[in-house]
């Protein structure tokens, strides 16, 4: 796509601080759309609100845990004060503890994957959809899942629920709002080089050469080309498409 594919238009990207919600965030900058960034670390968030301004784009923080039912009205209300409207919405936010298995992950850690990976999901589509439909033309959601919604990977029960349901959420939802022009789809990544990513490597008994070793194209993604899977799938070369799962993935999940 082109600069200035999305002049005028203004997007949401949650977990925009850092790696594929960073780069989804300064990716719909660079194609012309204002951006409500979220994210609950400010220093993070506050460093890619600043490489936006810095390209000349616009943007706007709203520091929050996603889980939070008054953050998710918080940063839908302020893309409407600010800007005027919304047509777009990465719903990115996500974490991902490894816990060995069913058996040994806490109740804590349950709770805490399905609040922010789940339910902060479907918290922001609550309040994006009504906004979405107030512009006349519908919008896009794009709802980052992953290849554990696709595949058994052990020592991830809570994530791999988390994400199944983000699925079946989107694929709800995209049904509900197909026919008032609101499109909702879900990118499910591979191994991404990301912090989260290193994050993970580092906690278990997984290596980076394990990753690489077991994706058919030998390499971890870098979080741009997740991020120009959100954008295509939110522009109109997509228009015909919704409740899509995507891999992005390197070849993983074949």
């Amino acid at each position: 796509m082109q600069d200035g594919a999305f002049h005028g238009r203004v997007a949401i990207v949650t977990g925009a601080g850092k790696g594929i919600g960073q780069a989804t965030a300064i990716a719909f900058s660079k194609l012309g759309a204002a951006v409500v960034l979220c994210s609950q670390s400010k220093g993070p968030l506050m460093e890619t609100l600043a490489l936006i301004e810095r390209s000349g784009g616009k943007a706007m923080p709203v520091v929050g845990d996603v889980s939070s039912e008054s953050v998710a009205e918080e940063t839908v209300a302020m893309a409407l004060k600010e800007f005027g409207r919304l047509d777009f919405a990465v719903n990115n936010a996500g974490i991902s503890p490894w816990t060995s298995n069913t058996v040994d992950c806490t109740f804590e850690t349950w709770q805490r994957v399905i609040g922010v990976n789940l339910t902060g999901t479907w918290l922001g589509m609550k309040y994006q959809i009504p906004a979405m439909l107030k512009t006349g033309r519908g919008g896009a959601i794009v709802n980052m899942t992953s290849v554990a919604a696709l595949q058994v990977f052990e020592g991830y029960p809570v994530y791999s629920a988390s994400k199944w349901g983000v699925v079946g959420l989107s694929k709800v939802a995209a049904r509900e709002f197909a026919s008032r022009g609101v499109r909702v789809n879900t990118i499910a990544p591979g191994s991404v080089d990301t912090p989260l990513f290193s994050t993970v490597v580092n906690s278990t008994p997984t290596s980076r050469a394990h990753y690489e070793k077991q994706t058919p194209m030998g390499r971890i993604a870098k979080s741009e080309e997740v991020a120009a899977a959100a954008t295509w799938l939110c522009s109109d070369a997509a228009s015909y498409v919704t409740g899509a799962v995507l891999p992005v993935d390197g070849g993983l999940t074949l």
